[in-house]
């Protein structure tokens, strides 16, 4: 959820808090990291994938939907969030302006609904593998393509309110770019009230129930009895620990999406039921640490890849050769 569209929830934000000076250098210097690592490390795991057989299975291809969508936040959410720091009118007018005030901010939250998702399919692939082994996968390569699909044309759907009320708008000589919601869906209806709602059944409570099912292979592999030392429960075994170092990952990923974003979560809960506490520099200090780690989350997934996986480093390594 873009950090711009907080603009449009609050548009009286105490201006005395931070030293512009400090924000400007402090923030720039972390957009532009976040920009050069998502840009290459996702862009990477895509390479790699598609060009090693053997890692072409369902959770590498969960995991480079997820890498595809965090691609559109460095592309097109990163350099807008920098130009804001610096110059507050929208650059483009007539219709390329309109059209990109749509697309910056619907593509930015498509993307991190197709990230979530495909967290949920990331998790089920797991689940299947250890609680299920002799069904595995539960969703097969041939299957991948469909459910990658409606990752996005759910994401897409859910969010193409967006199109019709972002619009341009002329103020004191400038050009600014926000949500019209009631000029469009009329006066009963509440952008609050949808973009909450977005926040609890894209965001919550995916999150909740990903965590059930990583409980549930956490109680299911200590169940499992460990095998003796004869050569026919080695490889055995063997399997059993790569199962667990590609679950370490999942989990990795996981709870990397968890950290960066639950700040921005409670962050707001907080303007939607303690509005009066917006204005205060406590706030504002803690919704711009929010907003900073959901804009750490495009880079961090392919690093914890990395981290985590050891085919990944390898084929890395092939790569730089």
């Amino acid at each position: 959820m873009s950090e711009n569209l907080n603009t449009t929830m609050n548009e009286t934000q105490p201006s005395n808090c931070f030293n512009p000076t400090a924000e400007k250098i402090g923030k720039t210097f972390a957009y532009c990291l976040f920009f050069l690592v998502s840009l290459i490390g996702n862009t990477v795991i895509g390479i790699i994938v598609y060009k090693t057989k053997t890692m072409r299975k369902p959770i590498n291809f969960f995991i480079v939907n997820m890498a595809m969508s965090d691609l559109l936040y460095p592309i097109f959410a990163i350099p807008h969030h920098t130009r804001m720091l610096y110059i507050d009118s929208w650059l483009i007018g007539g219709p390329l302006g309109q059209a990109l005030c749509k697309l910056v901010f619907f593509l930015t939250d498509t993307s991190a609904l197709v990230s979530i998702q495909s967290l949920v399919l990331v998790t089920v692939d797991r689940f299947g593998a250890v609680v299920f082994p002799l069904r595995y996968p539960l969703i097969s390569s041939k299957l991948c393509p469909f459910f990658i699909l409606a990752t996005w044309i759910v994401a897409m759907a859910v969010l193409s309110p967006y199109l019709f009320a972002l619009k341009t708008f002329e103020y004191g000589g400038g050009l600014g770019c926000r949500m019209h919601w009631n000029e469009v869906f009329g006066e009963s209806s509440s952008f609050k009230n949808y973009f909450a709602a977005i926040l609890v059944v894209f965001l919550c409570f995916p999150l909740v129930m990903i965590a059930i099912l990583y409980i549930i292979i956490y109680c299911k592999l200590k169940s499992q009895k460990i095998p003796g030392e004869q050569s026919a429960h080695a490889e055995a075994e063997q399997r059993r620990q790569g199962k667990r170092n590609v679950l370490k990952m999942a989990i990795a990923i996981v709870a990397g999406f968890g950290i960066c974003w639950l700040p921005l979560i409670i962050r707001y809960f907080l303007d939607f039921f303690a509005s009066d506490m917006i204005r205060s520099c406590g706030f504002q200090y803690f919704s711009s640490v929010a907003f900073l780690m959901v804009n750490t989350n495009c880079a961090v997934n392919p690093c914890i890849c990395f981290i985590f996986n050891r085919n990944y480093r390898e084929r890395l390594k092939t790569l730089l050769r």
